[in-house]
């Protein structure tokens, strides 16, 4: 009785998670698509500065209350985890400017080259090995999610080198996410604690020039009324809730499921879009895509769970030589909490 109701748990949690983190990412595009399209607040990188400060603050609050106990987080690996994110904000802004297409043909298609970089990542360092049915289902999520969503897009070669710097720092990311919470015993608001600061500062002192390259307009210059002050304050709030779902599910889970089981929310986003901002482009070709997105999700969770449809390979080596040869996640131990 005592493994079921454990199991069950489990699962409840891990829905949990998923859904905490897909109401909050919707949630934050739909109020920064309102907040730079309608209000004009296209300063991407200074509000991202802006969200890190929030969570920051957060998590300073939670400290001081004692829900965050003390940990240590080596500085070079604090270091690289900070590189990583801000080159991939960086760089998916920068990618956005120099392919001239719009955000809803430049995103799915780097989204899409996340997952294959993402599974090689955990090959090469995880030494990860995948069923056949498990490669089936993410092909088959990354053609439906391809299918409704890139349209016609031009990419130049400065834009292809912008993308490919924004897809693997979002990678290395992600994994470093898993890597961190695994080999130091980190919870999601403590690894946030020690990461958001260190963000937050440098997304505010080099965000205002990055979106003035960007934009050609001024941060400090913008016209701010109580609306679009609302409107930042909201971002800000519920982005707090995007840093944390983020690092709990790929914590739980990996960074692959996490890209996979992710595109969820590019399907919803998709649909509210349709649904709160007019019909145009929608046809038998995108729902065609929406649906058989969902059914790789739906197949991808159901085959890597099963024996043997993701699983770290076997070495024969001892384990002190295992661990030292195969380090990134040895630490991590139990794989029970993979998907």
């Amino acid at each position: 009785m005592a493994p079921t109701s454990k199991a069950d748990r489990k699962a409840a949690l891990d829905a949990a998670a998923w859904m905490f983190n897909i109401v909050t990412s919707v949630g934050i595009i739909m109020v920064n698509k309102a907040l730079m399209a309608t209000y004009g607040f296209t300063f991407a990188t200074t509000l991202t500065g802006l969200h890190f400060a929030t969570t920051t603050l957060l998590t300073l609050v939670f400290r001081w209350l004692g829900y965050i106990q003390p940990s240590h987080l080596p500085l070079s690996n604090l270091m690289r985890f900070v590189l990583f994110g801000n080159l991939s904000i960086v760089g998916m802004n920068i990618s956005l400017m120099w392919n001239s297409v719009g955000f809803y043909q430049v995103c799915p298609i780097a989204k899409l080259c996340m997952i294959p970089v993402s599974c090689l990542l955990e090959i090469v360092f995880d030494k990860i090995q995948y069923s056949r049915a498990t490669k089936l289902s993410i092909l088959i999520v990354l053609l439906g999610v391809g299918i409704c969503t890139v349209t016609d897009v031009s990419v130049n070669m400065k834009g292809l080198i912008a993308a490919i710097i924004a897809v693997w720092s979002t990678a290395l990311q992600q994994y470093y996410v898993h890597f961190l919470q695994k080999k130091y015993s980190l919870g999601s608001f403590n690894l946030l604690g020690h990461t958001a600061p260190f963000q937050a500062a440098s997304l505010l002192v080099l965000g205002p020039f990055v979106d003035y390259w960007l934009t050609n307009k001024r941060v400090d210059a913008f016209d701010y009324n109580i609306t679009c002050v609302f409107f930042i304050i909201l971002s800000c709030t519920i982005a707090v809730g995007t840093n944390l779902s983020q690092f709990i599910c790929i914590g739980r889970f990996t960074a692959v499921s996490f890209q996979v089981i992710g595109h969820m929310k590019t399907i919803l986003v998709l649909a509210l879009g349709f649904f709160l901002f007019g019909r145009e482009g929608l046809n038998l070709h995108v729902i065609f895509g929406m649906i058989l997105a969902v059914l790789g999700m739906i197949w991808y969770g159901n085959a890597s769970s099963k024996p043997g449809g993701k699983e770290r390979r076997l070495s024969y080596s001892s384990p002190t030589n295992k661990s030292q040869k195969h380090g990134l996640l040895a630490e991590s131990g139990d794989h029970s909490d993979k998907v």
